[in-house]
């Protein structure tokens, strides 16, 4: 099962080289035309966000775990809040804000007296800056929730001995926390430039061609596939080559702990000036992140259901939504599980080379695992209707391409990471003399899974049902790509309004969709409330 899941998930990465390279002599190369400035906007985009998002991440953990200040036990679960909104959501929403009609312009035109562009001057949201600032907004959380947990959990034994070697508390901080909490703001950075490489609305949006856009415009707008693939190749070192520096900077030995020993932190309280300075930085990414970009979603979905209501086409994309997320989780809780069952259950280190290779899809981004999946998919279907007309019956058409089952299958092969780590995880956390027991006791393997081992997993298994549901939910490049004709869902529907210069149609849409993301940072939030209650 294990070598089945894992070769499902490689044959996308296997078609989009055989494409890439049996199209090299065919087709002009696409980094004679798209290539280089995909390349230059890219490492722009990602070098620009993880700067920002260290800095707002780093910043915003090390106030909340080390000081107490006025607001701070409502900030520190509002931090996380971002991580509810998409990126491609927050770029039309600051588009929408701050637009020259929009209302923070046509705001300071009406209270200054402004008549034209040419009387004052704005920053332009469509930029590399508006692209960076808003993508990191969404994204900082990645860094803020491993920087807190590692600022939580390295505790105050190291702060006090460097400062009882006459460090001060910055020089503290610079020269021995953060080396120690290195690995996990490693794997913070990580995802947030896993996030940036695998957007496609928010960079098409703001006028930004990424690698991922390249891919998306190569191959839909040029019709030029072998292109397509090519970038999507490329696009696919880079993501592995980061996943490669990642591990090799998390596993250098230098930055490990050597004490198990644990003692909280006492954070000092912070007065007058200092405290209401921590306040406003700690609640900056909050209002920009997140308080704004709602209030500009609510404003503008209560002004278009007031006019409109609630149209066939909103409920029926809401259906298709929740029909393909909800078919999406369950396969993958199944077989997440079952990949857990398969790692703990054999001893041959193939198979637990095929596990980690079955979650690697995770790290495509959308718009490149389509590029793969859909020359497996027509393949299929080319095969399925030769052996129909081989038994004499009539050609059916495409079966699997642009289908439900290939939206399907794009989330198992994009979020069973997602569930996989979930599902090992809390598997871990059960002791293996559980096993020995049940097997002492006459019990074979699978009552061992399914009767024993399965029941204490069903909190855990439920979080990561809200996780992977959630991610599906926000899911655009594949659902964009794969859907059959006339098939919406809330994610589609709003980009087509976004493309069209109607976002104000899209709005409840994407209030749908942010308010959905709330559900997996209730859970999130209660798992970091109960570990600083654990350690403390």
């Amino acid at each position: 099962m294990a070598l089945a899941v894992a070769a499902i998930v490689l044959l996308p990465l296997i078609a989009i080289t055989f494409v890439a390279f049996n199209g090299l002599g065919k087709t002009e190369f696409a980094a004679l035309t798209l290539l280089i400035p995909a390349l230059f906007d890219t490492i722009i985009l990602t070098t620009g966000v993880l700067g920002l998002s260290m800095i707002v991440g780093l910043g915003t953990g090390w106030l909340v775990a080390s000081y107490r200040f006025p607001g701070r036990d409502i900030l520190s679960w509002a931090l996380v809040l971002p991580f509810a909104i998409p990126t491609y959501i927050a770029a039309y929403a600051a588009v929408e804000a701050m637009d020259y009609f929009g209302p923070l312009q046509s705001l300071l035109r009406e209270i200054f007296g402004w008549k034209s562009r040419n009387d004052y001057w704005f920053p332009d949201v469509r930029s590399y800056a508006g692209a960076i600032s808003i993508t990191a907004l969404v994204l900082y959380p990645y860094v803020y929730v491993a920087s807190r947990a590692a600022f939580t959990m390295q505790g105050a034994s190291l702060m006090d001995a460097a400062r009882s070697l006459g460090c001060s508390r910055r020089e503290a901080l610079l020269k021995v926390v953060l080396p120690v909490t290195w690995p996990m703001l490693v794997a913070g950075g990580t995802l947030v430039l896993l996030e940036t490489l695998g957007d496609i609305g928010a960079s098409q949006y703001l006028g930004l061609n990424t690698l991922t856009v390249a891919i998306f415009n190569t191959w839909l707008s040029k019709g030029n596939l072998p292109g397509a693939a090519q970038i999507a190749l490329l696009a696919t070192a880079c993501v592995f080559g980061l996943l490669w520096l990642e591990r090799g900077l998390r596993n250098n030995p230098h930055y490990v702990m050597a004490s198990r020993q644990y003692r909280p932190v006492s954070p000092p309280r912070l007065t007058g000036w200092r405290a209401i300075g921590a306040m406003l930085l700690a609640a900056m990414p909050v209002c920009f992140g997140f308080i704004l970009p709602v209030g500009v979603l609510l404003r503008t979905a209560l002004r278009q259901i007031t006019s409109e209501g609630l149209s066939t086409e909103m409920l029926a994309a809401l259906g298709n939504t929740l029909t393909v997320a909800t078919l999406a989780t369950v396969i993958i809780l199944v077989l997440a599980l079952l990949l857990a069952f398969a790692r703990r259950f054999t001893r041959h280190r193939s198979g637990h080379v095929l596990v980690r290779i079955s979650a690697i899809g995770y790290a495509l981004p959308g718009t490149v695992l389509v590029i793969g999946l859909l020359p497996v998919l027509g393949l299929l279907d080319r095969l399925v209707n030769d052996l129909v007309i081989g038994l004499g019956g009539q050609r059916i058409g495409l079966l699997l391409s642009g289908s439900l089952l290939a939206i399907v299958l794009a989330y198992v092969i994009r979020f069973l990471a997602v569930g996989l780590e979930q599902a090992e995880t809390g598997l871990a956390s059960l002791s293996r003399n559980v096993d020995f027991a049940a097997q002492t006791l006459g019990a074979g393997e699978k009552p061992l899974a399914w009767s024993i081992l399965t029941p204490p997993l069903r909190p855990v298994l439920s979080g990561a049902g809200v996780m992977v549901f959630v991610e599906c939910l926000k899911e655009l490049p594949a659902t964009l790509l794969l859907r059959p004709l006339n098939f919406e869902t809330l994610a589609t529907q709003l980009y087509g309004h976004a493309a069209r210069g109607s976002f104000e149609d899209g709005a409840l849409a994407a209030v749908l969709i942010v308010a959905s993301g709330l559900l997996p940072l209730i859970v999130m939030n209660r798992l970091m409330e109960q570990n600083a209650r654990g350690q403390g």
